[in-house]
């Protein structure tokens, strides 16, 4: 794809609803179509940062009408930041944090399995403690996830697994400096790699890797645009689409287009948003583009699900 067809596409939000808000505090979202479903799951807890943190995993046939399907949890520990992974097997795989600890937390990814999105075996730790697999992806025969540390030294690592469980250090040191940490990873078909990588600190500025088979090798850029809970999404036709948080003028969680060529960043549609905002899930479903999120522009934080039209 080219960057003038980047620059010509445009977007529109059809419909919003507000499908979680149940709880205080519900947010961190992710969103999967599995078995002719919607599955959409995200944290539930009292606040942000509390340390009550469960997993709730909602259902729907049409994306109207949910119902919840599961709700995980572990005593006394906080689960944050589910993310769906759809197997090779015909499963579904389940990625999140376990934090525990009050004044220093640790974190430890555990993962759980489902063959039907409603009924989950146990938490499995996975990767290294602390160092926080934050989204996986298949790709021909093997998952891959990149994993952030979440003490000094701050570097990002890539993992590699045939099973989705022994996850084994891929690229060991894949970013270091300007604290990398969440990431949206997506593979084309011709097999090359995409990852798009937040940092904070003194370089928050997002960064957009690329690498070929056996992705070991990447080549990053620098988008110059600070970004928050971003996921990648690849259209049927090409096109690279994130969602992210913005942080330029009012905080807002936006879905952008995303130009590797060029190195760009281009937002295309801010979604109904503000305040502690971000963190969806996106889905390319009967040629609309359908996003998870959470926001609280409303008063309470709640999880909300857009349906945007893309055109050319």
């Amino acid at each position: 794809m080219t960057s003038s067809q980047i620059r010509r596409t445009t977007a529109d939000v059809a419909a919003v609803h507000r499908i979680g808000d149940s709880a205080p505090h519900s947010a961190f979202t992710d969103l999967v179509r599995y078995a002719g479903n919607w599955f959409c799951a995200f944290r539930e807890a009292r606040t942000h940062l509390s340390d009550d943190g469960v997993i709730r995993v909602l259902t729907s046939a049409d994306g109207r009408s949910w119902t919840s399907a599961a709700v995980l949890r572990q005593a006394g520990v906080d689960l944050r930041d589910p993310r769906f992974v759809t197997r090779p097997d015909g499963r579904l795989q389940l990625l999140a944090a376990a934090a525990t600890g009050e004044t220093t937390k640790t974190f430890q990814t555990v993962t759980w399995h489902s063959g039907d999105g409603r009924a989950w075996g146990d938490a499995v730790p996975v990767g290294e403690p602390g160092v926080w697999v934050w989204r996986a992806a298949w790709h021909d025969g093997a998952m891959y996830g990149v994993g952030y540390a979440t003490r000094e030294p701050r570097f990002a690592r890539l993992y590699r697994s045939t099973d989705g469980v022994d996850l084994q250090p891929w690229v060991p040191l894949l970013v270091e400096g300007g604290y990398p940490n969440e990431s949206g990873l997506v593979f084309t078909p011709d097999g090359t790699a995409f990852c798009l990588l937040r940092r904070d600190g003194a370089e928050a500025t997002a960064l957009l890797g690329r690498a070929l088979p056996p992705y070991q090798d990447w080549r990053w850029t620098d988008l110059g645009t600070q970004v928050g809970g971003p996921a990648l999404l690849r259209l049927p036709d090409g096109r690279l689409l994130a969602g992210v948080r913005l942080h330029d003028g009012e905080v807002r969680t936006a879905i952008c287009a995303v130009d590797p060529a060029r190195g760009e960043l281009t937002e295309l549609v801010a979604l109904p948003s503000g305040g502690d905002t971000s963190y969806p899930g996106l889905v390319w479903h009967d040629g609309l583009l359908w996003v998870s999120y959470y926001s609280s522009h409303e008063g309470r934080t709640c999880v909300y699900l857009a349906e945007v039209r893309m055109t050319d």
